[in-house]
């Protein structure tokens, strides 16, 4: 199995080498609008939760940059599914399905840890002191891994990039405005918070929030998210199946 996992992630990461000087300002460019629109031009110096604004905001781009780069890794396989026929060359060779999954996932949860970095270096330009400990990294990690194993799971249920398309529209990008990255959603009426705290990334932004501003982590967030991490990792290997027959 792990000649398996292997493969496939070096196989992604080959790619990913092929295309990083394109990737780097692909992963700065919308952090960096959003530090200057809401950190800047909605007063960087506001206090929300004891904190300025552009220490709250970094960490909720954080979460919500590892989310979109993780689940990104579905553009991958599609591309892979449609054009170069790749997963039917992976469903010839002698690998697993649990193999593949993890190895695309890996993929997902590295792509999300380089963009992460170009958040923690505009921070950094910014003058934003965060602590980045062994909590923000498994934290980050752990929601990685959780939009990472939605993104092949539904990798395998589409038809085409527009399937794709609609996805990307429908399911992260309202999560990556309303799951606590921008504004604290107590703020919101409490029938909406309720629906809100479902989200994972809320849960997400809460964990790595917490650990940037060196505050107590609710372990409810980590029950959350490792909870539906492997509920979308046991879908994704279920896609899978049916995706080879």
């Amino acid at each position: 199995m792990i000649h398996g996992i292997t493969a496939v992630y070096l196989r992604e990461m080959l790619i990913l080498r092929k295309r990083i000087v394109k990737q780097i300002p692909s992963w700065s460019i919308s952090p960096l609008l959003y530090l200057i629109a809401f950190g800047y031009a909605a007063g960087h110096t506001a206090p929300v939760e004891g904190h300025t604004y552009m220490a709250f905001l970094i960490p909720g781009l954080i979460a919500m940059s590892s989310m979109t780069q993780s689940f990104a890794i579905a553009s991958e396989i599609n591309i892979a599914r449609f054009y170069w026929h790749i997963f039917e060359e992976f469903q010839a060779a002698p690998i697993s399905n649990i193999a593949y999954i993890t190895g695309e996932v890996l993929a997902g949860m590295t792509r999300a840890f380089l963009a992460v970095l170009v958040i923690m270096v505009l921070g950094f330009i910014f003058g934003v002191k965060l602590q980045y400990n062994l909590l923000f990294l498994a934290g980050v990690m752990l929601n990685a891994f959780v939009f990472a194993s939605l993104a092949v799971g539904l990798a395998m249920v589409v038809k085409s990039h527009a399937d794709q398309s609609m996805l990307n529209s429908f399911v992260i990008t309202p999560m990556a405005f309303l799951g606590g990255t921008f504004f604290p959603i107590d703020r919101l009426p409490e029938w909406a918070g309720n629906i809100l705290s479902f989200l994972p990334l809320t849960h997400a932004s809460s964990l790595i929030r917490a650990a940037c501003l060196d505050q107590k982590v609710n372990p409810f967030s980590w029950v959350v998210l490792i909870t539906v991490g492997i509920v979308f990792f046991i879908m994704a290997v279920f896609c899978v199946e049916k995706a080879k027959d």
